[in-house]
């Protein structure tokens, strides 16, 4: 019986190992970049915003994110400067009517204008390769 319990425990252990939802740690502590501060949100609840996107690909792919996630441009995620990490959000490329779903696993973007930077991949999808910035729309997925 006590061999039964300790098995059974075994298991609990190694099925709580496995995959499942990315769990992030997530910093709220303010941040500086370039002499503007930032002050990442608590919760991303009905969040919406219109501007800019950009994209970033090759000489970031592999390095490691804000989130300590490792930016893998194949990946459909994006960077964002307050949103929290692991946040999904639907970007709307108003230009072309093509959208995407992308999670935050970033900070940035830092160039005046643009409210998010997305993976190349994600880029692809919304058809923006090109042109390298869209108008875009993003809202927080609930």
């Amino acid at each position: 019986m006590l061999k039964k319990i300790f098995l059974l425990g075994v298991l609990f252990v190694l099925v709580g190992c496995g995959g499942g939802t990315k769990v992030y740690k997530t910093n709220l502590k303010p941040y500086t970049v370039a002499g503007t501060t930032y002050y990442p949100l608590e919760s991303a609840k009905g969040f919406e915003e219109t501007g800019v996107a950009s994209w970033y690909g090759g000489k970031f792919h592999g390095r490691k994110t804000a989130s300590g996630e490792k930016y893998n441009q194949n990946k459909m995620t994006a960077a964002h400067k307050t949103l929290p990490f692991g946040t999904k959000v639907r970007v709307k490329n108003l230009e072309n009517g093509k959208s995407a779903v992308v999670q935050v696993n970033d900070r940035g973007p830092f160039k005046k204008g643009r409210v998010i930077d997305l993976s190349r991949a994600a880029a692809k999808k919304l058809d923006m390769l090109q042109t390298g910035t869209a108008k875009v729309r993003i809202k927080v997925m609930d």
